[in-house]
Parts: structure tokens; sequence; C-alpha cells
């Protein structure tokens, strides 16, 4: 049974720090995806060579996981567990922020030493109550860790979960599935998924979803069934992504995704009293 598009999210847009952001969820049209709470696109943008750094100054987060996808450019990650690295295009950074962790990230070094373009994905992926207050975790994932599948016009690179033959490597604490994509124009896939919650997001391009047309910054939302063909009538490039919802309450205030308002207070008072670590810069 083919899984028709029952919803499409318009992305508001917003900066967060130096970087322009479109943001398909949530919006009025689309509040929670359970289990995704927070999807920003970010660029394409070019970063000028030579220009001053800018970065996303260290903020914490608590609750959910922070997953960052570069399609490409180069970014540099710091965060309190001591982690410094280079996340460059096709790679992915996968945060369990759990109990607390503070980070910060923006161009590399070399991004702005030689200029170039910036673009990226970050998605909020909640994780269960009984995960939330565990040890926080960090995973880069380069490119030459992450399955790269090949055909006709098609490259899909499988960060989690199991689709198109293939095991992502990235170890999650709610069962997701994560594909990056990049189809040429006419090129199709079908994704084989029957996860209750599915989504796909346009970074750019055109793709046809059971005939239906979605364009550049919008979220198409999947309705049931176990399989649906994505064709590009473009060069486009995708985020497909798929889950079991948590079926939990959830609390959300500013870098916090908890499950009572009360526990977002105290999210925000242990930050401020130091116990989700200190990075400077």
């Amino acid at each position: 049974m083919n899984r028709p598009v029952i919803s499409v999210g318009s992305p508001l847009h917003t900066s967060v720090g130096p970087l322009r952001v479109a943001q398909p969820l949530p919006t009025h049209d689309i509040d929670y995806l359970d289990p995704f709470v927070l999807l920003h696109h970010a660029g394409p943008q070019a970063v000028v060579a030579g220009a001053d750094e800018h970065r996303i100054d260290p903020h914490p987060h608590r609750g959910f996981a922070p997953v960052t996808f570069v399609y490409d450019g180069a970014v540099l990650h710091r965060d309190s567990l001591g982690n410094e690295s280079i996340v460059r295009a096709e790679g992915v950074q996968w945060i369990n922020a759990a109990k607390g962790i503070v980070h910060s990230e923006g161009p590399a070094a070399e991004l702005r030493r030689d200029g170039g373009n910036l673009e990226l994905i970050q998605l909020w992926v909640n994780v269960p109550r009984a995960t939330k207050m565990i040890e926080p975790s960090y995973q880069e994932l380069t490119p030459d860790r992450i399955p790269l599948v090949e055909h006709s016009g098609v490259r899909l690179r499988v960060v989690s979960g199991s689709a198109f033959g293939v095991v992502g490597p990235a170890v999650t604490q709610s069962p997701v599935t994560s594909v990056m994509a990049w189809l040429e124009p006419g090129a199709s896939v079908q994704w084989n998924v029957a996860d209750p919650t599915a989504a796909v997001y346009i970074l750019g391009g055109t793709v046809l979803i059971g005939g239906r047309a979605i364009t550049t910054g919008y979220l198409a939302v999947l309705g049931e069934g176990i399989q649906v063909t994505i064709e590009a009538t473009e060069t486009s490039r995708l985020l497909l992504l798929a889950g079991q919802p948590l079926n939990e309450p959830v609390a959300t205030g500013g870098p916090f995704v908890m499950n009572t308002k009360q526990e977002v207070y105290q999210a925000f008072m242990d930050y401020q009293n130091g116990h989700m670590g200190v990075l400077t810069s």
C-alpha cells in the first residue's frame, strides 16, 4: 500500500546565530511529529573567505537528541564533555543530550579561511522518559562510516535505522530511521517504510510523492502504508525520516525537551548552577 502525503508543513524563517534558518517543524501546520520535535534547515549560505568567526554561542540541551546532518561545508563542534570535531559534508553528529550537555558550533576554520557554502539540518529527536536523565554522549559519524547506496541518479546515506538494505551506524535512544538523499532529475526511489511516523523534507529541488509536488523548504508528512515512491523533477536534496511514536507527554522550554513543565524549570536551574558542564567558546 502506497503512503499518501497527508499534510505539508510550510516553513517559518528565522535566524540562529549567524545562520539563516527555515523551520518546517514545529509550525502552525505541524506542532509535533512524534518523536521528532524540531527541524532547522540552515543554508545554503555563502561563507566569505577571511570572514570573522561566527558561531552559535555555547548553549545547553537536556532530554532529547540534537542531530546535525551536514550537506555542504564543514562545521566545528565543541562540547562540555571535551569533544571537539569537524563534521564535513555528508557527515553527521548525533548528540544524546540526556541529563545535560553544553555545546557550540559554527563554520570550521578551513571554511572561513577558504570560503564556500554551508548547508545543514539540525533535527531534535525526542527520547523516552526512561532515558532522559542518563549520561550524555556524542557520536561523530564521518562519511566513511555511513553506508552509501547508489543507483540510477540516486545517492542515499543511511544514518540511523534500517533502510534500502543497509543499517545506519547511529546509536539512538528512540527507534528512528534517517536517510540523507540526493536525486537527479527524473530519478526515483522506492522507500519501504512501515513506521507510523514518516516524513520527507526537501532541502532543495522538487519531488513528486504520490503524484503531489513538494518543493524546497517543505516537510511532507506521510499517511498509513508500507512504501512511498519519490520522484525528482529536478536535482533535489532530501532528508527521509521515520520512527515509532513515544506516546508520552512533551514539555518544551528553550533548549530542553522534557515530560513536564516542572522538569523544564528544573533543567534551567541545573544549567544555571553548572550541573550540565561548562563550555567557554
